[in-house]
């Protein structure tokens, strides 16, 4: 009887974990829990962002810069999240106008309303190349369409911020980085981030 009793109390310790973890699975928009309870990894769904370019925390390449072809790097995405209606692409410099004195950052690009089916772009890539229903934001240079890095002192760090929404932001009317901002911030569901460095 003693042994009968530890039998079902252990089923029952199995069964509540069993419970437990599907009710932090259905409350974890991660999908942490969800990749656990599946034997899947968190890393094999981990949202990210990579160019073929150069590594995270590598220098860019001359030609996607103002002293090349300014040409926009190639991008490629992973992990997009469960409910993600469309993404948001930033890529700006913290350090701007030297890194030893800091004042203000520097916007490069601003791309809205990515596709969520979209995986990357190519290397530089036109308006018309763009994924269907992706909109353009405004640079710190006043116009649409991606800036390289043309640092005047020191080396600069450039963030390609990758932002995963779970709704469409239709047109805002080529926003400044700000402004999109403001308008994506209550509906972030996941970010991923590429870091590049380049000096003259």
């Amino acid at each position: 009887m003693p042994m009968l009793s530890l039998v079902n109390s252990a089923r029952a310790l199995v069964a509540l974990l069993a419970l437990c973890l599907s009710c932090y699975a259905a409350g974890d928009p991660s999908g942490r829990a969800r990749d656990v309870l599946s034997g899947g990894g968190a890393e094999s769904m981990a949202f990210s962002i990579t160019s073929s370019a150069f590594d995270n925390q590598g220098e860019i390449p001359k030609r996607h810069t103002c002293d090349g072809k300014d040409l926009s790097p190639p991008l490629s995405w992973a992990g997009i999240p469960e409910g993600t209606q469309s993404l948001v692409l930033i890529v700006d410099d913290p350090d701007a106008p030297d890194p030893a004195a800091p004042k203000m950052i520097w916007v490069h690009w601003v791309l809205y309303d990515i596709p969520a089916t979209a995986a990357g772009l190519p290397e530089a890539v036109a308006i018309a190349e763009l994924p269907q229903g992706t909109q353009e934001g405004l640079n710190d240079w006043q116009r649409a369409g991606y800036g390289g890095p043309c640092p005047p002192i020191g080396r600069h760090r450039y963030f390609f911020k990758l932002y995963a929404l779970d709704t469409v932001l239709s047109d805002l009317r080529k926003p400044t980085k700000v402004a999109l901002e403001k308008a994506m911030a209550p509906h972030i569901l996941a970010t991923a981030e590429l870091t590049g460095t380049y000096q003259r």
